[in-house]
């Protein structure tokens, strides 16, 4: 038998957070999450990893490592790190979609670099707005520690569904 550990989430309800948003530009909305005005969404505090940083066509998620995110290898699962570089990646692609405007994931490619444990630092995944189009948005992405060593790397193909017309149904 092995020792048992516990966490216990408490989120905001996703719908309300998510109509707090509605008339605000994509920076804005993720403006007001880093400040706290907007709760952040349920996955973040799953997770444990925080939207620390936006600029135009930039985003920046940490995370500490822990071992509530390994595999049965007792390495960080493979889905938390694409986790976090597709939201850096869409985040950056966020910053630039106009107010009342969306997107979402069309594609994501991620390469694994090295293992994270426990005993890794605190990791940042960085996403960089490469090109934006009417339609559609690509963005790349770093995983690092804070001396810079690279743990995973990726891309994305975003599609953008811009703002409703008045009297769109």
């Amino acid at each position: 038998m092995t020792s048992v550990r516990r966490r216990i989430i408490e989120w905001s309800d996703p719908i309300e957070a998510a109509k707090l948003g509605q008339g605000l530009s994509g920076a804005d909305y993720l403006r007001k999450i880093i400040a706290g005005e907007i709760p952040a969404p349920p996955i973040a505090l799953t997770l444990g990893f925080d939207l620390a940083e936006i600029g135009e066509g930039f985003a920046v998620f940490t995370l500490t490592p822990g071992e509530h995110h390994y595999n049965p290898l007792a390495t960080m699962h493979g889905g938390v790190i694409c986790t976090l570089l597709d939201s850096a990646m869409g985040c950056a692609i966020h910053t630039v979609v106009p107010k009342g405007g969306a997107y979402t994931t069309a594609e994501l490619k991620v390469n694994f670099v090295r293992p994270i444990t426990r005993d890794t630092p605190p990791v940042r995944a960085e996403g960089r707005l490469i090109q934006r189009g009417r339609q559609l948005a690509t963005a790349e992405g770093k995983l690092l520690d804070g001396t810079g060593r690279l743990y995973a790397h990726g891309v994305t193909t975003c599609l953008i569904f811009p703002a409703p017309e008045p009297g769109d149904v």
